[in-house]
């Protein structure tokens, strides 16, 4: 069984000079692990222990961890001295900006920024400043970035959320304080699939836009309605307001054109990041011409500010061209491989969890998946907080852990396949699943 003495001693140690211990309050766990080294679909703790790595730096190492390929463009550009200049377009950002519309068509134009929060954030500037209007809505249980407008009701308890309504809408459940109220009155929080909500508030408020995860993927895999989004869609264009995809987990991950190619809806703007230089630190914010042309208005009183110094940063961009130059060859073949490996494990869970004593359900999407303790495919967050058994799920993951496969201990967090892993892994993956459900038994 593994053990941490060195990683809790690290974690100890840095709170005496960071808050927390840990650079991104997101990142710390029970058991909190300190990783050293990343390489395909492995990882090594400073402890010793390997483990194969479903977490993928929270979905971001979607071709594994220090890809051969997106390292060697990344150790050229520093050989040619690609460094950050500071001034003036560079001919890498524009490579980069035409092969991101080619492949995501319904994206006619980009920005690029630092991290997938910087997108949301723009976009709905953006919306705001196109519509003249200030209040947006969010989902319960979606997860769009850090900033003010967002910063809510992720994994949020009954007790802070109350019951489910609808129609309606539910409190601002913040993840921080410093949040004014100002920002609170114009955020309206309703759950996922649920029409009747979106109607009761545009009837009452002046909407600039919606945003929201195609699937929400920070509370496991919660796919949309049959006509959900294409009722969004018609929605927002009867009522004057943006319709947002947040992809910046569904992205690249499931597709090349991301998730609103599969869906076969087009938003007005969307943000990508994660996958999208397979984790390097890069945000886009990208959609119709007509929008993203805001950033230039002729018109100050319309015009939105985009700015960063370290926006297409020369090494991340280098890192992110050959990301989705890798992505887009059909020598890889990075799609297939990791739906094949998907439906693998989806198949060996759905055989060995029919042994396990309790409910469950095994959500996935292509790479992207999570086994809840519950008899149902969720519909929402309510539906997970008020079904999934998360003292079961909790111990599912640690039993895990200790078996050299790792998942982010938290219940309903997703797990990652990358292109790095194996059809040896997997099977690796289901023995030790096998071990974990006679244990879980034991226990019910």
């Amino acid at each position: 069984m593994n053990s941490w003495p060195k990683s809790s001693g690290i974690l100890k140690d840095n709170e005496q000079w960071i808050p927390g211990g840990v650079v991104s309050l997101n990142r710390k766990s029970d058991p909190n692990i300190c990783f050293t080294k990343g390489k395909g679909s492995h990882v090594w703790d400073i402890d010793g222990n390997e483990y194969i790595d479903y977490q993928s730096g929270f979905a971001a190492a979607f071709l594994g961890h220090n890809d051969p390929d997106v390292n060697a463009a990344v150790s050229n550009a520093i050989v040619d001295n690609r460094i950050l200049m500071g001034a003036g377009p560079t001919d890498n950002e524009g490579k980069f900006a035409e092969l991101f519309c080619k492949c995501v068509p319904s994206v006619e134009k980009i920005q690029i920024t630092t991290t997938g929060s910087e997108a949301t954030y723009h976009a709905i500037r953006i919306a705001r400043a196109v519509t003249r209007r200030d209040h947006i809505i969010i989902i319960q249980g979606g997860y769009n970035g850090w900033h003010n407008d967002v910063a809510a009701n992720v994994i949020s308890t009954i007790n802070d959320v109350g019951p489910r309504v609808s129609p309606g809408e539910y409190p601002f459940d913040s993840l921080s304080a410093g949040i004014p109220n100002v920002h609170k009155s114009l955020v309206h929080i309703i759950n996922f699939n649920d029409p009747d909500s979106v109607l009761y508030v545009i009837k009452r408020y002046p909407v600039a836009c919606i945003i929201l995860e195609p699937i929400l993927q920070n509370i496991g895999i919660v796919k949309p309605a049959e006509g959900y989004l294409e009722w969004l869609r018609k929605t927002a264009d009867e009522n004057n307001f943006l319709l947002i995809f947040d992809e910046v987990k569904t992205g690249f991950r499931h597709a090349l054109g991301g998730y609103q190619s599969l869906c076969g809806v087009t938003p007005d703007l969307s943000s990508f990041g994660k996958a999208i230089a397979n984790g390097y630190p890069m945000g886009v914010i990208g959609g119709k011409k007509m929008y993203m042309d805001y950033f230039i208005h002729p018109d100050k009183e319309y015009r939105a500010l985009i700015a960063g110094t370290f926006n297409a940063h020369p090494i991340t961009t280098v890192a992110a061209l050959a990301c989705l130059e890798k992505l887009s060859s059909t020598e890889f073949g990075v799609y297939e491989h990791v739906e094949k490996l998907g439906a693998m494990l989806d198949k060996g869970f759905n055989e060995i969890f029919q042994k396990l004593d309790t409910p469950f359900f095994i959500a996935r999407q292509g790479s992207a998946f999570c086994v809840y303790f519950m008899d149902h495919a969720p519909l929402d967050f309510h539906d997970i907080a008020l079904n999934n058994n998360f003292l079961l799920d909790k111990e599912y993951r640690i039993n895990l852990i200790q078996r050299g496969i790792y998942q982010f201990p938290l219940p309903i967090k997703q797990g990652s396949i990358s292109f790095a892993h194996s059809v040896l892994d997997i099977e690796k993956t289901l023995e030790q699943t096998k071990e974990v459900v006679s244990i879980l038994n034991g226990k019910i």
